[in-house]
C-alpha cells in the first residue's frame, strides 16, 4: 500500500493551511470550526449555484 502525499491546501473559509490528507477529517478546511461555519453559509443560502428557480409543488397544475 502506498502512503497518500501529504497536499497543504488553503482553507476555503479562513484561508489558513490546511493539510489535505485523510488523517484531516475536515478537509479542504482547516478545523471543524471552518467546516460547520461554511455548512451554516449553504444552510442559509449564503453560497448558492447558479440556476433557473425550480418550481415548487404548489406552483404546478394538477392534471
Amino acid at each position: 500500500m502506498t502512503d497518500t502525499p501529504d497536499i497543504m491546501v488553503d482553507c476555503p473559509e479562513c484561508g489558513k493551511p490546511a493539510h489535505y490528507h485523510p488523517s484531516n477529517p475536515d478537509r479542504p478546511f482547516c478545523s471543524s470550526r471552518c467546516r460547520l461555519i461554511d455548512l451554516g453559509e449553504w444552510a442559509d443560502e449564503g453560497h448558492r449555484i447558479p440556476g433557473d428557480p425550480v418550481p415548487s409543488d404548489d406552483d404546478q397544475e394538477l392534471h
